[in-house]
């Protein structure tokens, strides 16, 4: 990459895909650990008739790390696109 963009660009496309590997960092940590931190309180919620720390230790993380996924690889295609680092 350093060899396709100006230094300046390279640090602006460096600054946004750290931000973007921030957001996803703080979004993984949330539904690692924080939802199951507060399972006991969570159950007294229901959904679809499961208890709801019960539903997101099961699927509901595993969900949302699947859609991460696919969202930080879209956006990551977006900025590279746009800074001009983007691979045909």
């Amino acid at each position: 990459m350093s060899d396709q963009i100006a230094p300046e660009a390279a640090a602006a496309h460096w600054a946004k895909t750290r931000t973007l590997m921030w957001i996803c960092l703080v979004v993984w940590a949330v539904f690692s650990f924080l939802i199951h931190m507060f399972v006991g309180y969570l159950n007294q919620i229901t959904f679809f008739d499961f208890p709801l720390g019960f539903y997101m230790a099961a699927q509901g993380s595993l969900i949302v790390f699947v859609v991460l996924i696919f969202w930080f690889a879209a956006r990551q295609n977006a900025i590279d696109e746009e800074f001009g680092a983007d691979e045909d």
